[in-house]
């Protein structure tokens, strides 16, 4: 798409034409990927009652049929319990079969929860693991003075009472690392199931989470086929009514599920809403100016740029997670 050619940047520009031959032409992809080109029998793929996985079962339903398609609840110790009930309402409705793998004990063999909360306790030495919420998150102040993005550690009483401060480098890198435990023990479940079955892994992210690295290497960023890898979150929720997703996962927050405290994607990585963040990414991704922007987002150039240099920061930053093996 040129310039010449582009259509002038629009709040609706991002929204799918044609659903119905977008979706058939998914399905038709996932079949020929899965059955063709792997050679597999079906699909697995973890499903945790969020927008993402939800889009990504119902695809591979159209796709496969709910016979060749397994879902696997993943829960641990420290997940909402509103996560298993709306994947158990999501299996039901099409039909898939499914189990429930709970992984708190693996991710207590690797001490998960130890080494996280050993890094907490050295921030907050009054931090109890049983009685208190814990959370990792950044705020919008850094995008909007383009400035890196600043982590904070956010702890939670049992009386409701917040504390927060800016996370050491030392500390954050071993609660993430800790963290990282949880995405990584499900891939492997996921696998375990997929290679029992002959099946192939479906992953659930979205275009933001792989391109801005919003994934864990080897975790859920180690799949077989992304279906809605290539979605802005719009389009993942227009393609979630087309499909019959249940109206209580449209409507609910989309949540990272890592922490004990509850916390929205936006809070943890993206610093804006997905509505605000997809319009501009797309007009970050197809080169369209600032100025022609910033006039239909209601923002001032300097605003538009200092979302762009954020995006073209977080894909600098990141590029390690979507590197391949570097082969000598």
């Amino acid at each position: 798409m040129t310039q010449e050619t582009r259509p002038p940047f629009s709040k609706e520009i991002i929204l799918i034409p044609d659903l119905e031959a977008e979706i058939n032409r998914l399905a038709h992809r996932i079949n020929e990927d899965i059955l063709i080109r792997m050679k597999r029998k079906g699909a697995v793929l973890g499903i945790s009652g969020g927008i993402d996985s939800s889009v990504t079962m119902a695809l591979a339903v159209r796709a496969l049929g709910p016979e060749r398609v397994f879902g696997i609840m993943l829960p641990e110790q420290e997940s909402n319990s509103d996560s298993l009930r709306l994947a158990r309402d999501l299996t039901d409705k099409f039909g898939v079969p499914s189990l429930i793998e709970n992984i708190s004990a693996a991710l207590q063999g690797f001490k998960c929860y130890e080494r996280r909360d050993e890094a907490i306790k050295r921030v907050f030495p009054e931090f109890d693991p049983i009685t208190y919420k814990s959370k990792i998150g950044i705020n919008r102040t850094g995008l909007n003075h383009n400035l890196p993005p600043i982590f904070s550690l956010t702890i939670i009483a049992p009386d409701g009472h917040e504390k927060k401060k800016v996370i050491p480098v030392r500390e954050y890198l071993q609660i993430v690392a800790a963290s990282n435990f949880k995405q990584r023990t499900r891939m492997s479940m996921l696998y375990y199931h997929s290679e029992a079955m002959h099946y192939a892994v479906l992953g659930t992210a979205n275009k933001h989470e792989i391109e801005q690295g919003f994934f864990v290497k080897h975790g859920d960023g180690g799949v077989d086929l992304l279906p809605i890898g290539h979605l802005y979150k719009t389009q993942v929720y227009q393609m979630a009514s087309a499909l019959g997703v249940p109206a209580e996962i449209i409507s609910r927050t989309p949540t990272s599920d890592t922490y004990s405290a509850e916390q929205s994607q936006e809070e943890f990585f993206f610093q804006m809403p997905f509505r605000e963040m997809d319009l501009l990414w797309y007009g970050f991704e197809h080169a369209y100016t600032p100025e022609e922007v910033g006039e239909v987002m209601d923002m001032t150039v300097d605003q538009v740029n200092m979302v762009y240099n954020n995006f073209k920061r977080k894909q600098r930053t990141t590029e390690y997670l979507r590197m391949v093996p570097i082969r000598m």
